[in-house]
């Protein structure tokens, strides 16, 4: 079961009380190898990622934009544990997407188990 993440972003149409909203992918990091759901599994409970603790690699978990700069201190210490090559790249791209995330107020990620 891979986990993958996902940038979106709200999109607005109408105006008013009654406008409707529906979201449009921007970016997604794939896990297609589960290497995002090993390396948080040796780190689960460990009190340093509260954040990705809440993750569950058979569901959904969206990261609001106000929430992404506590995300990214998570993953800064995730790469500290990284033991693989995989693994480094996986934050590596994690960190990006987190940081593209923050330059858009409408932005969210969305985490997607299988």
């Amino acid at each position: 079961m891979g986990l993958d993440v996902v940038l979106y972003r709200l999109l607005h149409s109408g105006s008013g009380p009654r406008r409707s909203s529906s979201y449009a992918t921007v970016q997604v990091v794939a896990d297609p190898h589960d290497v995002l759901v090993g390396l948080l599994q040796r780190v689960r409970g460990g009190g340093r990622t509260p954040l990705l603790d809440r993750l569950d690699p058979g569901g959904e978990l969206v990261v609001a934009v106000e929430q992404v700069p506590g995300l990214l201190a998570e993953l800064r210490w995730l790469g500290e544990l990284t033991v693989s090559p995989a693994e480094a790249e996986q934050v590596r791209r994690l960190v990006a997407l987190a940081r593209r995330c923050l330059r858009d107020h409408d932005a969210a990620l969305r985490f997607e188990g299988d």
